[in-house]
This record gives structure tokens, C-alpha cells and sequence, in this order.
């Protein structure tokens, strides 16, 4: 039995990594490959900062957030999301991410985390906007967000939900352009933030999304003996589609796989699954 750290990133593609007893392990995952394996015991919080949780305490199945919610405050409490590193030291850059045609947000990351942050987000293309300290692009961030009328975050449910019908990679490329062209032209920058020249990267083939299919469904939650099983289609962010011997596609967010035991297995989805929501773009961008 294994217990799964969640889907990371990196320069050699998407990987599922292990917690506990497999600390350290992680699982290349190849499109075109079969995934499969079965919901093993209870699933209990991962704990904060590598740390393990003190009271053992159980988390619903439903939570993509795998903590209890003590251990999910102390793992805020020096979070860079949370403003609760204000004197690091680290340079940061602020980020354009677009997600789909009216689907873009405003963010900051590490600058010696590259582009993880971005596949982390299942970042379809971007654009690289401001480099400087910490509290600078948090301010820039900010007055982004109020002049382009974007937000710092948009709900995987929106993504996923447009991955199977995105615009051609040119179109892609020249709606970040605009916004990147109207972000560097809003006042109000703090005076330590550089502006970065915009260059689009364009992430469609890392996930596998060229010919993706719609998706019939998502994962809602997992549960004790339930099967997931597929062959892998694609991965985005912590999703991965997984098409069935029927071949309809099932979309799973492997944040919900951290804290459970898992072993392997073949078969069909036998987890409860919910329709895909078709959400309402952002208006005004372009």
C-alpha cells in the first residue's frame, strides 16, 4: 500500500509522488498509458510543513485540501500566498496565466521555481509580466487585478471545463499579448519591480490537450474500495483524464488522493463521479 503526495511537476513531465513509507518515490506518468489502482483504508491528514499531524486527525473525502484544519492553519502561517513571509529575501515574478479564452488571473512565484508554478496551475499560456522583491509584486499583483478586472485565482471547475475546446495556439498567443500590453502600460507599478517583455509559452502540448476529448465527468470524491482506472489522455494542473474501455474521458483531481492508502488495480471508475459544469467567461478582458 502507498499513499500518495499528489501529481508534481517538472522538467521531466507530470509525476505521481509518494508520502510515508515511499517518501521520496515518484511514478512518471506517460499519455497513452494505463493508470489504475483501488482506495485502500481511511484518509487521514497529511499534516503541515513536514510535519506529521498530532492528533491523527481523518479528512472527508470530498476536500481537495488533504489536512484537518488546525494543520491547514499552520501550514498557512508561512505562506507566501498568505503574506506570511513579508521579509524574504527571494525574488519573485508576476505572472499573466491564461486558463481559456476569457479565463486568465493574475499571479506571483519564486523566480528559481521557473515555470513550475504554472503547470502547478494547469496554466494553458503565459506570460512572464514583472520581476522584483517580495512585497513588490505582491503590490503589483494587486493593481493588475484591479485595472485588467482580473482575479488571483480561477476555480479549477472553469478549467477543466474548457480544455477540450481551446482556441488554436495563435489565438492563445495574441490574448496574452493584449492583456500583457495593457498590463504593462497600468500606473501605479512599485518603483522595484522590473517589467519583463512579454514571450508566450504555450504549455497545450506538455499537458496533452491537442485532441482532447470533453470530458463526461469529474471525480467528486473517493471512497474505501473504490476503483479509478484509465488509459492516461491527459494532465493538467493536478488533473489527469482518463479514458475508459467505452471511451468516454473522467477527469480526476489527484489532490484528492493525497492522505488515502492506494494499491494497484485495473477495472472501471467505480468512485462517485459528477457532470461537468460549463462556467461563465469573464467579461471586458479583450
Amino acid at each position: 500500500m502507498w499513499r500518495c503526495g499528489g501529481l508534481r511537476w517538472g522538467v521531466g513531465g507530470p509525476r505521481l509522488g509518494w508520502e510515508g513509507e515511499g517518501a521520496g518515490r515518484q511514478s512518471a506518468l506517460v499519455y497513452g498509458a494505463g493508470v489504475g489502482f483501488r482506495v485502500v483504508g481511511e484518509r487521514g491528514c497529511v499534516g503541515a510543513r513536514g510535519n506529521v499531524c498530532p492528533v491523527g486527525a481523518l479528512v472527508p473525502g470530498r476536500r481537495t485540501q488533504a489536512r484537518c484544519g488546525e494543520c491547514a492553519r499552520l501550514d498557512r502561517l508561512h505562506s507566501v500566498a498568505a503574506d506570511g513571509v513579508a521579509d524574504d529575501p527571494r525574488t519573485y515574478r508576476v505572472y499573466l496565466a491564461w486558463f481559456g479564452s476569457g479565463l486568465v488571473k493574475v499571479g506571483i512565484t519564486g523566480e528559481a521555481r521557473g515555470t513550475d508554478r504554472l503547470l502547478e496551475q494547469g496554466a494553458v499560456a503565459f506570460s512572464w509580466v514583472g520581476r522584483g522583491p517580495l512585497m513588490a509584486a505582491r503590490r503589483s499583483e494587486e493593481v493588475l487585478r484591479a485595472a485588467l478586472g482580473v482575479p488571483d485565482r480561477v476555480p479549477y471547475a472553469e478549467k477543466r471545463a474548457v480544455r477540450a475546446r481551446l482556441p488554436g495556439v495563435e489565438e492563445r498567443a495574441a490574448e496574452v499579448v493584449a492583456l500583457h500590453a495593457r498590463a504593462v502600460g497600468v500606473t501605479g507599478w512599485p518603483e522595484s519591480l522590473e517589467r519583463v517583455e512579454c514571450e508566450v509559452i504555450d504549455h497545450a502540448r506538455v499537458f496533452g490537450l491537442e485532441g482532447l476529448a470533453e470530458a463526461r465527468g469529474v471525480v467528486s470524491e473517493l471512497v474505501p474500495g473504490g476503483v479509478v482506472a484509465g488509459r492516461l489522455v491527459a494532465a493538467a494542473g493536478p488533473d489527469l483524464h482518463l479514458e475508459g474501455a467505452d471511451g468516454g474521458v473522467v477527469v480526476l483531481d489527484t489532490r484528492l488522493m493525497r492522505g488515502w492508502g492506494v494499491e494497484r488495480a485495473v477495472g472501471e471508475v467505480s468512485v462517485p463521479v459528477r457532470g461537468v459544469v460549463v462556467p461563465d467567461v469573464q467579461d471586458g478582458l479583450f
